[in-house]
């Protein structure tokens, strides 16, 4: 299969003036793009509907308010942390709407309550500042989470599905590193960049036309992003009613920075290391560890609230597992969340050998349910972590995502590098950004994501430790893109297709993978169905959450 360009495949050389003429021409709310009956209707909507839903924000605000006092009081804190743990595991282990196995079902009640009790203790150490702590009130939880359902209705009046929950948009390639094995294979002397106008007009679709209150920006580098003298800055500060996580590598953001991210009040940055300063210099550079503690100083001191994002390779999996990791990230950094990407062979040098072995992925899995329930850190596995998600979360599926790059190129993943479409192409057709939707890779992926996920009940989950249709069970992603065309974003994955090589390593390793990952898979199955016959409630933490598996 050959691309037409491997940077742009669908993009015409006379695009980029075009579109920014466009864009400098009309500033159109992106409404306008869909004006279907459904909007219609809202926009001319009756007096009572307006009423109640102006009553329905003022409510909201003020019960903000009210939470931004509470939250600075112990015992407030600790009673609304109790009322929110009854109310989450109502939704996700009685009602459970998803039909998911019980088990799957408490460990997603469990990260969220873990990811509350860790923004409640930055938030009554002081650690965040007072803009912060209204951002994740009003933003990611009054916005994202809570208004979440109401957000989508007119999406699903319109289309007859759920959108996707958020978007993944890596604006520029341009890095000031050169990591091994990027899986952006970024550098400096690339400085392939989304333009300014189509950047925003992205972030603004998705909030109007989806109802979505929440985007990740990843690279390249997001604070080298310029487009006509704007930076990523502008961006974040054009969007206050949208909360963003930042993927950084953590040299380009200083006091300054840091302080003009407290004060917009809606990111959180997650910083990259490879493990302590022998590590992560290894893999990123001389001295990069070094500036990476400044930066966590300098968002710690400003009050921003951040993490940390974890490459494990066969080199430094077993370091990531270990206690001495974890105490100096969340206990002497500050550190919130910590988010964990298994390595995976799709940028720069693609090498299979560095993946980590099976072996090295069923300790780390353990290593993470122990994290979630006897610690209760909100420390995520991307590929292991896949009961959290409710499985694959590509392709643009109901509380997914899919990925936007520099060049406008739209993929299922950011680790599924082919392109279905183009944003400039869709924006010069005057199409919805939502009509990438009904390409048939994405259909093709999502109706194997609701197979593979099951309906309890009705037909088995599969093993969710087990979710990815690239690594896990590489021979779906891939037949996905040949039948239905989607375009490689460059030579190595172009490559990665027609090597047998290649494929033949990504399959024996899920094989290999299955036969470890399987059996404790089949513990938490059966762990939940003892909970349900000790129980006459559907789903009790405290005597079914499988605290290690054996």
């Amino acid at each position: 299969m050959q691309s037409p360009g491997f940077n742009d495949p669908f993009r015409l050389p006379e695009d980029n003036n075009r579109t920014r003429a466009e864009g400098q021409n009309q500033r159109a709310p992106v409404t306008d793009f869909h004006a279907g009956p459904v909007v219609v209707r809202e926009r001319q909507g009756d007096s009572a509907l307006g009423a109640r839903r102006r009553g329905d924000t003022l409510l909201r605000h003020l019960a903000i308010r009210a939470a931004e006092k509470a939250v600075m009081i112990k015992l407030l804190r600790e009673w609304a942390l109790g009322l929110a743990s009854r109310y989450l595991h109502d939704s996700y282990c009685k009602r459970n709407t998803y039909n998911l196995p019980l088990g799957v079902q408490e460990m997603r009640h469990m990260v969220l309550m873990n990811l509350l009790r860790g923004l409640a203790c930055a938030i009554g150490d002081g650690r965040l500042s007072r803009r912060a702590t209204r951002g994740i009130l009003e933003v990611l939880f009054g916005r994202q989470l809570m208004g979440a359902r109401r957000n989508i209705v007119p999406f699903i009046n319109r289309r007859g599905f759920e959108p996707p929950s958020f978007l993944a948009i890596s604006p520029t390639r341009r890095c000031n590193l050169r990591c091994a094995g990027c899986y952006a294979s970024s550098s400096m002397n690339d400085g392939a960049t989304l333009e300014y106008e189509v950047f925003r007009r992205v972030l603004q679709e998705i909030r109007d036309d989806w109802g979505s209150h929440f985007a990740v920006i990843s690279g390249g580098e997001p604070f080298l992003y310029k487009s006509d003298g704007r930076t990523l800055l502008d961006v974040l500060g054009e969007f206050p009613d949208e909360y963003f996580l930042v993927f950084s590598n953590g040299t380009r953001i200083g006091h300054e920075t840091a302080r003009h991210l407290a004060g917009l009040g809606n990111v959180t940055v997650a910083v990259s290391v490879e493990g302590f300063a022998r590590e992560t210099d290894a893999r990123r550079g001389p001295g990069v560890y070094r500036e990476i503690e400044r930066t966590m100083k300098a968002l710690r001191q400003a009050g921003v609230p951040f993490g940390i994002s974890m490459t494990a390779t066969r080199q430094n999996a077993d370091l990531l597992l270990s206690e001495e990791i974890i105490k100096h990230y969340f206990d002497d950094q500050g550190a919130v969340y910590a988010w964990l990407f298994h390595y995976m062979p799709i940028g720069r040098d693609p090498l299979c050998d560095l993946m980590v072995t099976p072996e090295q992925r069923s300790r780390l899995l353990e290593r993470q349910l122990d994290l979630l329930w006897n610690r209760k850190l909100f420390f995520i596995d991307f590929w292991n972590g896949g009961p959290l998600s409710a499985g694959c979360i590509s392709a643009g599926r109901k509380g997914g995502y899919f990925h936007i790059d520099w060049d406008g190129n739209v993929s299922p993943c950011v680790f599924i590098p082919y392109a279905v479409d183009n944003v400039y192409r869709i924006y010069r057709e005057g199409r919805a950004l939502s009509s990438v939707l009904d390409h048939p890779t994405f259909k093709a992926i999502r109706e194997w994501q609701t197979s593979y996920q099951g309906n309890h009940g009705t037909t088995r989950t599969r093993n969710l430790f087990m979710p990815c249709p690239m690594r896990d069970h590489h021979g779906v992603a891939r037949d996905a893109v040949v039948r239905y065309g989607a375009q490689p974003l460059n030579a190595d994955s172009a490559h990665a297709l027609e090597d047998p090589q290649y494929v033949e390593q990504l399959q024996s390793h899920g094989r290999r993978c299955a036969e470890l990952l399987d059996p404790l898979w089949e513990t938490v199955l059966a762990d939940a169905a003892r909970a349900v016959g000790r129980s006459s409630s559907p789903c009790t933490a405290a005597n079914s959450a499988p605290r290690r598996l054996k």
